[in-house]
């Protein structure tokens, strides 16, 4: 059993780790890390965690310091940037602290200098399925950047970079447990609306793994979860199918799907797979890639997981939601 900890155990993603964490059989919590339950009880994050053998919270600083063979960091940007990280074991960042190799970037797009600009360098940023982790310390991507990056990886050199635009919708758990006046119900409900449009912070995170920019608009949807990333570019290839196929051909968390099958949250959502669907548009030829997945699991905890078991040289697998029929 390799000893886990969780850092922000209370927020959306930490929450969904610590699901899998549970579900996982190699995996044993040690030590869940939160301000502002610590001294609680497990149960005072959900009553549904009464019979479990859990410890007790702690402050994200004690959990740190527990000596966890694997972390889990669940925090905001700017706090997770400021991390000392242990000396030893898996260290999986969920926050985008340490997802930009050029530190000048966070200022501009997130809006605060990285405080420990020379340690980025220690940090792979890690895809499985297109950039397999290495080395201990691990930045998960960004849920936007991961179905964009799902959808348009496989074809970088086929199509125009020029032409690519990502037009990306997500449910409001994307957008963290704090609260916030544009996440409040009145703002949500029966509302769509883009919103950091040009400015998002998963654009330059995009651009670093594919090469090129690409034009990016996120979107709310009123649903709690689940995104769906619809990418418009100009094929220089006949072989876009292909290449994604290919690509995805030995992920178990990543299925293409046949001719005219749209990608759809409701299937994917509660999940931790993707599904990816390709189109050409009939007027204009401009293929079209569809990547659908869940915000909170593909896009965050399910990954998470995935890159640690990687990591530690478990089955890909373990722990994750992939299987099942759901309505």
């Amino acid at each position: 059993m390799t000893t886990t900890a969780i850092i922000g155990c209370a927020g959306y993603s930490g929450q969904e780790t610590l699901d899998r964490v549970l579900a996982h059989p190699e995996l044993e919590p040690v030590a869940l890390g939160s301000d502002s339950l610590a001294g609680l009880a497990a149960s005072a994050l959900d009553p549904r965690l009464v019979a479990a053998e859990l410890p007790a919270f702690v402050s994200n600083a004690e959990a740190l310091a527990a000596g966890a063979e694997l972390v889990f960091v669940c925090l905001g940007h700017e706090q997770a940037a400021m991390l000392d990280a242990p000396p030893e074991g898996v260290i999986i960042d969920l926050s985008g602290a340490h997802r930009l190799q050029d530190p000048s970037l966070y200022l501009d797009w997130y809006g605060w200098a990285h405080p420990l600009p020379l340690a980025l360098a220690d940090w792979t940023y890690a895809l499985p399925e297109l950039y397999p982790p290495e080395g201990r310390l691990i930045s998960n991507p960004g849920c936007y950047a991961t179905a964009a990056l799902l959808a348009l990886a496989p074809l970088a050199e086929a199509i125009d970079h020029s032409s690519a635009i990502v037009d990306a919708k997500s449910g409001v758990s994307g957008a963290g447990r704090a609260l916030k006046p544009s996440s409040h119900a009145g703002s949500v409900l029966e509302n769509v609306a883009p919103y950091r449009v040009g400015t998002h912070q998963h654009a330059p995170e995009i651009a670093q793994a594919l090469g090129f920019p690409v034009c990016f608009v996120p979107h709310l949807l009123p649903v709690r979860r689940g995104l769906l990333a619809t990418c418009y570019v100009r094929s220089e290839a006949d072989d876009l199918r292909d290449r994604l196929e290919a690509a995805y051909a030995a992920s178990p968390a990543v299925l293409v799907l046949p001719e005219g099958v749209s990608p759809e949250l409701a299937r994917v959502t509660g999940t931790d797979a993707a599904e990816v669907a390709l189109f050409q548009d009939r007027a204009t030829g401009t293929a079209i890639v569809v990547c659908a997945l869940d915000n909170l699991g593909k896009g965050a905890a399910g990954q998470a997981v995935q890159n640690a078991n990687l990591a530690l040289g478990l089955d890909e697998t373990t722990g994750l939601r992939l299987q099942g029929v759901m309505v």
